[in-house]
């Protein structure tokens, strides 16, 4: 009870706190955050070490688990403006964790209606997303690295321990699929995620509602990095940025049980109607790139409907 957050267990889970010790322990039990031991004894799990450390330091094998938060001058790593490692487990330290993350980000001065504000440059629900996946998916057999949040000037990297467990280019439309089933079943019942797969649909849409260069998954040398990209007019994104984001959107569209056309694709990049060739460039790529193709070879091209290439 010392070494463990158990008031955020129940806060978490909306249950009143128990009256009694014995009341806490027991619930504590059933959800196998602690166990007994043969000598009458408690002892805490790896999972209840993890989710509600007070301090994950307290725990040998988990201390180099907390995630860390490393913000840059610039857009690479050769000076460090701040750093700083999270201390509690990952259930009662989400929230803290995001307000902290948001507090960094850099923000953009937009005017509408006369007025002028602030906004985040990056969009709190795929952030939110894509740090809870990292937390859940890593791969807690690698020792001595853990997860890490990177904030440059006009990006976001996310990585976490392990090799992804779906190739990076299925991580849209795959079903579920975790290598730490009761870290994420528990991270779902407190709304950190939920466990359907549905994390990367999330953060795709919103990257295209906010027309943000399309985010990019990929796996290093026992890594799995997600890059969230700060505002670039379509005018700056190269041709891979165009590529990359066509994929993306088709499968979106896929998922949803549609279809990519010259028309959506203009809408997630805000090109006019009237410079529609400009789409049609972007389509002709993303087809000789072999990242999407025809969903109906005999249709006429302008009602053609595209869809991913693995469809």
């Amino acid at each position: 009870m010392r070494l463990l957050d158990y008031p955020a267990y129940f806060d978490l889970l909306d249950l009143p706190l128990p009256e009694t010790r014995d009341g806490i322990l027991a619930a504590l039990e059933d959800d196998e955050m602690i166990a007994s031991n043969t000598a009458g004894r408690w002892d805490i799990t790896n999972l209840g070490a993890i989710l509600f450390a007070k301090r994950l330091a307290d725990f040998r094998g988990l201390r180099r688990k907390a995630i860390r938060v490393v913000v840059y001058r610039g857009d690479n790593r050769v000076e460090t403006v701040r750093e700083q490692e999270g201390t509690k487990g990952y259930a009662c330290g989400f929230e803290g964790l995001i307000d902290f993350v948001k507090n960094l980000l850099p923000v953009n001065e937009v005017i509408g209606q006369a007025l002028r504000k602030e906004v985040p440059m990056f969009p709190e629900l795929a952030m939110r997303e894509l740090v809870a996946n990292a937390l859940i998916h890593q791969d807690f057999q690698l020792t001595g690295t853990g997860p890490m949040i990177e904030i440059f000037a006009r990006r976001m990297e996310i990585t976490n321990p392990g090799e992804p467990l779906v190739k990076t280019e299925r991580f849209l439309d795959s079903p579920p699929k975790s290598r730490n089933e009761a870290l994420a079943s528990f991270m779902r019942r407190i709304g950190v995620c939920e466990e359907r797969g549905s994390g990367v649909d999330k953060v795709v849409f919103q990257t295209e509602y906010y027309q943000l260069p399309a985010p990019v998954f990929e796996a290093t040398n026992e890594h799995t990095r997600c890059v969230l990209f700060a505002h670039r007019e379509f005018r700056e994104m190269d041709k891979q940025d165009r590529i990359r984001a066509t994929y993306l959107h088709a499968c979106l569209r896929y998922v949803q049980r549609d279809y990519m056309t010259n028309s959506t694709l203009r809408e997630r990049f805000g090109i006019a109607e009237q410079n529609s060739a400009m789409a049609s460039r972007i389509i002709k790529d993303a087809l000789e790139a072999g990242v999407i193709r025809p969903f109906d070879e005999s249709a006429s091209r302008k009602y053609m409907k595209y869809v991913p290439w693995w469809a």
